[in-house]
């Protein structure tokens, strides 16, 4: 059993929006048009609203050649037992975390947490290191291809990759502009500001030959603001984790 333990280094920097970039960092033409970055968060952990705070600033920040940060905030529940019970926690997030720990060989799961692409984890409030992993990420070659379009309520979903049949495809909704009042725990008497936090995530299915196609009905929770909710699909490789493509686009008004 991983233990679960609170990380307590702090953001290194305090960085303006429009210098999340590495400096002197560029893609080459093959590089990837999109970067997953997973953040793994709770409202019960006080150093994890810098965290929260820098996976807003990437999602709105233009990076070279047009490459694009999509942001996933997965809520642990192992901070509930601390006072405060997190309203966006799951234990399935828990699990999806302890997934990542046992690929990369973790002995705890710690919180804030991002993972990068599925393929490198960070501190999730040290912002240069975070930096560094997405500015490598972003030059690996995109090896999947991920084109969405929405119609009346339906999301259709078409992949293409040269990978084998080892990877998945999976559906993520987030929401944007979330705020809690926390009353108890380690942020009591706070607010938070949350951007991303996932309200949903499921397999979809997985590559065959090379390639998904799927349509699915979209639906939201009845207290997830319908403007504010985002519609990310990956292609994540079922071994190792990592993310091989990913499409984000806006959840369709009516």
């Amino acid at each position: 059993m991983l233990k679960r333990v609170h990380c307590f280094i702090l953001a290194l920097a305090v960085i303006a929006p429009t210098h999340l970039y590495c400096d002197g960092a560029t893609q080459p033409a093959s590089s990837r048009r999109a970067v997953v970055v997973e953040l793994f968060t709770a409202e019960g952990c006080s150093s994890c609203p810098p965290a929260d705070e820098l996976l807003g600033r990437l999602s709105k920040q233009t990076f070279p050649d047009g490459l694009e940060v999509v942001p996933l905030g997965l809520h642990v529940d192992y901070w509930n037992a601390q006072g405060w019970k997190d309203r966006f926690s799951s234990a399935d997030y828990t699990q999806w975390q302890e997934r990542y720990a046992q690929r990369f060989h973790l002995p705890e799961l710690y919180t804030p947490q991002m993972v990068i692409e599925g393929s490198v984890a960070v501190t999730g409030n040290d912002v240069p290191a975070v930096l560094r992993a997405v500015s490598a990420a972003a030059q690996r070659p995109q090896l999947a291809e991920v084109q969405l379009s929405t119609s009346e309520g339906r999301l259709k979903v078409t992949v293409k990759s040269g990978q084998s049949n080892a990877a998945t495809v999976m559906l993520a909704l987030t929401e944007d502009n979330v705020i809690s009042k926390v009353s108890a725990g380690e942020n009591s008497g706070r607010e938070l500001h949350h951007s991303a936090v996932v309200r949903k995530l499921q397999t979809l299915g997985r590559l065959r030959e090379g390639k998904f196609e799927t349509s699915v009905r979209l639906t939201i929770a009845k207290d997830c603001k319908r403007e504010d909710t985002h519609v990310v699909v990956f292609v994540q490789n079922s071994s190792n984790g990592e993310i091989s493509g990913a499409a984000t686009t806006a959840f369709p008004l009516l």
